[in-house]
């Protein structure tokens, strides 16, 4: 058999290289059968995920050179065909891969755009058990795009969401295949390397490296995986019903970022009794060790169980910072616990985040960057542009690439939620919240199941009133609130972007 030669190849050309890769066992069998579909038919991302299998873990390898500043890694899949496959796809882009294994036996490959195919030397059965082994070299900073990595002085951190961790490891990147993950960081001294979920074992290799060995408890959506590498110091504290905190702060910012972080315990209180207990083995922050401006575009990101966050908008006082901080908690609810199912529903996950987030602000007095000091007054502000908002950015469920992250999905969001409310009740809407995260907890749930959720639980039928909410073309009239206008169409209105520096996941109310 004949195996492509390891390389240490420039920093530029591993892309190239990745896109080019080709290797095969000799004699390989001709491709026959039915090729498994290379989409999962998003609306707004088509070219994300891959049908006929489904994947149950992951286990992620990383290894970091502090000198050439790469990352070796191997990816193991294990996953289950749903048909009979001559062939399959992962995404993946801008990795180096060196060899893929299909159960242990050198595999067929070759990478086209943003897709690993992976064609087997006998097709594969419907409902068959399969172990896919992927090794690589990536680079933090190859300047892909998309891309996940944020590179950091000393390490990495990275930012999936929404469509980018096929840029870190090979995968099923949607977030209706969700998984169980397991990683293996291996660093040199003077580093830590964390992941999502509870720390498990510390090796030290006996070669001035230690490895870090993860486990997440609960399945997780590719895009919410965290792996960081950095000079890092771990704080441990603990939260309600001995629930464990930790953050993974940076060593020379611990003293000054610690009032931010003592907020967490109190934040998490307030959130359980509205929402329940909290669904996952522990939860912290992670303000990521760098001040660049471009390292990523948005102030704070919910991976699963550790919040990315800038460090410089932690060293705030509390009244300018803790509804955002509440708006990434409550994503372990909206997002995390329970995943969109599509990225159309992402109102679901930012309109819920905004949601909570904005009620903690309201509940302390604190003016929102309108002024404004009630949710009332809030969402009567949000109603009156609600048609200039259908007009420029789409229904609330209806995004496309482009406006994905603006504020149609985060207070118009909100504003559907509040309306929601007024029609069934403050104790019935509470219901619809849990009975919603109950059911469809560590899956996926789509705007569907949340109408048919709400029409359960409030025992009326509320399809046609969210549908007009979620995806009409006109604002409807606001229950308990005959006197709300809604403002004529007008090129003076403010678009639903609050910003206009390039953050396009920053249009959270919260901040």
């Amino acid at each position: 058999m004949r195996y492509r030669t390891r390389v240490t190849a420039p920093a530029a050309l591993l892309g190239t290289m990745a896109a080019l890769s080709v290797a095969a066992p000799a004699h390989a069998a001709p491709e026959t059968g039915t090729p498994g579909p290379e989409t999962l038919g998003d609306p707004v991302f088509p070219g994300l995920g891959n049908d006929g299998y489904r994947v149950s873990a992951y286990h992620l390898d990383f290894a970091y050179d502090a000198t050439t500043r790469l990352v070796d890694a191997t990816a193991t899949l294990t996953l289950t065909t749903t048909q009979e496959l001559s062939r399959l796809s992962l995404d993946a882009l801008g990795l180096d891969v060196h060899e893929v294994l299909l159960d242990g036996v050198p595999a067929t490959r070759e990478q086209v755009g943003q897709k690993l195919r992976i064609i087997p030397a006998a097709t594969l059965p419907a409902q068959t058990s399969v172990t896919v082994t992927v090794t690589y070299t990536a680079d933090p900073r190859a300047g892909l795009t998309p891309t996940a990595w944020v590179p950091t002085p000393d390490g990495f951190a990275v930012c999936p969401q929404p469509n980018a961790a096929h840029t870190v490891f090979p995968c099923n990147d949607h977030p209706s295949d969700k998984a169980d993950f397991t990683f293996r960081i291996t660093i040199p001294a003077g580093l830590k390397g964390v992941a999502s979920g509870r720390l498990v074992s510390t090796e030290d290799l006996g070669d001035g490296r230690t490895a870090y060995d993860y486990r997440s408890r609960e399945p997780m959506a590719t895009e919410l995986v965290q792996i960081t590498v950095g000079d890092y110091v771990i704080k441990d504290r603990q939260g309600p019903h001995g629930l464990p905190l930790r953050d993974v702060v940076p060593t020379a910012r611990a003293t000054a970022l610690e009032p931010a972080l003592a907020l967490t315990p109190n934040l998490v209180s307030w959130i359980e009794q509205r929402l329940g207990a909290f669904p996952f083995e522990t939860y912290g922050l992670l303000p990521c060790n760098s001040d660049a401006s471009d390292a990523f575009d948005f102030t704070g990101l919910e991976t699963q169980t550790l919040t990315l966050y800038k460090p410089n908008f932690l060293l705030q006082a509390e009244k300018s910072i803790g509804s955002h901080m509440m708006h990434e908690l409550v994503h372990s609810y909206f997002g995390n616990s329970v995943s969109p199912a599509t990225w159309s529903d992402l109102w679901l996950n930012e309109g819920h985040a905004d949601f909570y987030g904005l009620l903690y602000r309201y509940e302390r007095g604190w003016a929102d960057s309108l002024g404004l000091t009630t949710m009332e007054a809030r969402m009567k502000d949000t109603y009156a542009r609600g048609d200039q908002w259908r007009r420029t950015s789409g229904p609330v469920a209806a995004p496309n690439e482009a406006n994905l992250f603006d504020s149609q999905r985060y207070l118009g969001g909100v504003l559907v939620l509040y309306a929601l409310r007024q029609q069934v009740g403050e104790s019935v809407f509470g219901a619809i919240e849990s009975t919603f995260l109950e059911r469809f907890r560590n899956a996926s749930a789509s705007t569907q199941d949340y109408i048919a959720v709400a029409s359960e639980v409030s025992g009326a039928d509320q399809s046609g009133f969210l549908r007009d909410w979620l995806y009409g073309t006109r604002t409807p009239r606001m229950p308990g609130h005959p006197d709300w206008t809604v403002t004529p169409v007008s090129s003076a209105l403010r678009q639903p972007q609050n910003r206009t520096d390039g953050h396009w996941h920053d249009n959270s109310a919260t901040l």
